[in-house]
């Protein structure tokens, strides 16, 4: 045997020990919490030592540090592979007493990664292929944040490890394709290929042919033996100096060790038990007692993160001197990205400010029905010259006026842009807005029809948990479309988002109200935004300018026939127009109201009660008048109170008719309101 020889060996038998303090972190929490997934990360230790040890550039003394590789576990249910790593590298947000707590109530060691700012989780996943997408935005907005400040400054890879599971999900396929297409090189998916699933083998329910699908999307491929230590390392090299995306297929075997369930689905999803863990330790020759790491190994491991840090803390001393240069763009990324607004201070927010107000001046001057889409698109016009925001849409940019004349595209040759075309992909374009949100504190927004956020829900929900500042704009909001029918006229939907905890959606009525909730949506620093626009032109409510952001109460007054009224009217978006028609025709019977309207039920939600009960508390009677689901309405209304809308699916007609059809005209709602009276 050669010296090259004995020096593998001796080399070899260095990871693997570094490798076997990630899988007894990881079987000895699942077994402590009796629930977790010891497999995956049993599987992946090989992988994810030489990948921390040889490759990863991040700093456990700074984990927010800008230029950090990105490590993100889209299959997640197999987290303490992430939480061992963070502990065995020196991270102060995971300690070995978190790590004994796994999956307790309050521990950063949840069951599936939850993302804490400056801890090392760069994301929130466990809804497989989630994390993908996520990847898929860290990676593009490293590309777009390079673009503007130089590869000295950022040049950093985002790594994701992904099992059968994530690549099963459609989701998958959408975010792939899309990182294909733009050429992504500093995207490398580890894919943890071990093809068992929960239910078994994954031959169950598929036969892809992963390197052909890989390939089809414009990617780099590699397959090697995921316990090969000289195969991880010379693809991680390879990794390094593609022109593409690349994914290496990892072949691992579920529950590494283990005698008796490793390559079985026994391994996923529960603890190895007492008994099996005994004959894991015995075969990988470790010799400690449960959550013990040796401390010649703890000092290797710490070595590895302390080494990362020095080799980071000398880029951040060059990136602070060079970002104090770059003006607007510097205040931006020192800040996070994070902007107040309507933005009054240097020359690019001055300028923004006055053309605001100019255009919100002119509205007034000529009071004209717009489509409140066609609005947001004069604020998009006004606001896309900031330098933290990213545009785009699923393939609508004309239906959704997500795309102005002043926008420029974001493609594979020229990353300067601030526009993205998704594609179809609604799914993905959700996950990769999460991702490029989280990168460095962009902002992005994307649109598509409001039913189509049925599509987008998953990732709505994760930006909500994760209190990112994603904006999507949802068009197209009611029967109002019209003609293209039920399957595209919401109903359900803004119910449906309105339930999603942290999330706020709003649904402005005029140009003044649109204007007023991008505001709200761009200073929401901890909460994603819908902003619900109509197709159809819409009358004008606000027929005064305010210095004042009315719809930031989420609900106010915006007419009243007399001081002595008996109905409250609450209505939002396109229909407030048909609560001040039923108003003044009411005052000519002598019956008087007020109308409300509530762009916004989530801040009002969180006003303080003398103005909710100034709101809500004038009246005996109270209507709610929107086109969609009324049953949410309800809690404003009362059992005593009316709610007009509709709670069947549309139908296919000018929408005029099928507003009629519901009953969503003056005639009818008077006629019920007298009734009730």
């Amino acid at each position: 045997m050669n010296l090259l020889s004995l020096d593998r060996i001796f080399l070899s038998k260095q990871y693997k020990e570094l490798a076997n303090c990630i899988r007894f972190l990881s079987i000895d929490a699942v077994q402590k919490a009796n629930s977790g997934h010891p497999g995956m990360p049993m599987g992946m230790a090989d992988v994810a030592t030489v990948l921390f040890k040889d490759f990863l550039t991040f700093n456990p003394k700074n984990p927010n540090w800008i230029n950090r590789d990105r490590f993100i576990l889209s299959a997640g249910h197999g987290s303490m592979l992430l939480y061992s790593l963070l502990y065995l590298t020196g991270y102060k947000s995971v300690s070995l007493e978190d790590i004994k707590n796994f999956r307790q109530i309050d521990c950063i060691c949840a069951g599936h990664p939850e993302y804490h700012p400056n801890t090392g989780i760069e994301t929130t996943t466990g809804p497989l292929g989630q994390g993908i997408s996520n990847a898929v935005g860290f990676a593009l907005a490293e590309e777009i944040l390079k673009k503007k400040v130089g590869k000295k400054i950022i040049d950093h890879k985002t790594y994701v490890v992904a099992g059968d599971g994530c690549l099963m999900e459609g989701i998958s396929h959408e975010a792939l394709s899309l990182a294909g297409h733009l050429k992504l090189k500093n995207l490398i998916l580890l894919f943890d290929n071990n093809s068992i699933s929960i239910d078994g083998p994954t031959n169950l329910a598929v036969s892809d042919d992963h390197k052909k699908r890989f390939k089809s999307y414009g990617w780099d491929y590699i397959k090697i033996n995921g316990h090969n230590f000289n195969e991880i390392s010379k693809a991680l090299k390879k990794a390094q100096r593609t022109k593409k995306p690349i994914a290496i297929a990892c072949k691992t075997t579920i529950g590494y060790g283990s005698p008796n369930k490793s390559g079985k689905a026994s391994s996923h999803g529960s603890p190895l038990g007492e008994e099996e863990i005994k004959l894991v330790r015995k075969k990988l020759s470790w010799k400690h007692n449960p959550f013990e790491i040796p401390q010649d190994l703890l000092i290797r491991w710490r070595s590895i993160g302390a080494k990362a840090s020095k080799k980071a803390e000398i880029h951040e001393k060059r990136y602070k001197k060079i970002i104090s240069k770059l003006g607007w763009l510097g205040w931006t990324l020192s800040n996070n990205f994070k902007n107040d607004f309507p933005p009054k201070n240097n020359l690019i927010k001055g300028t923004i400010y006055k053309a605001i107000e100019k255009t919100k001046s002119d509205y007034l001057k000529s009071l004209e029905p717009m489509a409140t889409r066609k609005s947001s698109e004069k604020f998009l016009d006004i606001i896309c010259k900031l330098p933290n925001l990213i545009g785009g849409s699923a393939d609508l940019s004309g239906s959704n006026n997500t795309k102005t004349k002043s926008h420029k595209l974001i493609k594979s040759t020229d990353f300067s842009g601030n526009y993205i075309h998704y594609g179809v992909r609604e799914h993905a374009m959700c996950g990769v807005m999460n991702g490029i949100s989280l990168h460095s504190g962009f902002i992005p927004y994307g649109g598509t029809f409001l039913i189509f956020s049925d599509y987008c829900k998953p990732s709505i929900r994760l930006a909500a948990m994760m209190k990112q500042k994603v904006i999507y704009v949802l068009t197209h909001d009611s029967i109002g479309l019209g003609e293209d029918g039920p399957t595209h006229q919401p109903i359900e939907q803004l119910t449906s988002l309105r339930s999603i905890p942290n999330l706020m959606v709003f649904r402005p009525a005029d140009l003044i109200e649109t204007f007023e909730c991008w505001q709200k949506a761009l200073e929401s620093n901890n909460s994603p935004s819908v902003i619900a626009l109509t197709r159809q032109a819409v009358k004008p409510i606000r027929v005064k300018n305010s210095s004042k952001n009315m719809s930031s109460l989420g609900a106010y007054e915006i007419l009243r026939s007399a001081n002595d009224i008996k109905i409250t009217i609450i209505s939002s978006g396109s229909e407030l127009n048909l609560a001040s028609d039923v108003c003044h025709k009411l005052a000519t019977e002598n019956i008087y109201s007020k109308v409300i309207s509530m762009p916004c039920h989530e801040l009002f939600d969180q006003q303080n009660k003398d103005y909710k009960n100034k709101i809500l508390n004038e009246t005996d009677l109270i209507v709610s008048i929107e086109a969609s689901e009324t049953h949410y309405w309800k809690k404003y209304t009362g059992i005593r109170g009316l709610n007009f809308g509709i709670n069947d699916f549309g139908k296919s007609a000018p929408y005029k008719k099928i507003y009629n059809h519901f009953g969503l005209n003056t005639e009818s709602i008077i006629k019920k309101i007298k009734q009730k009276l």
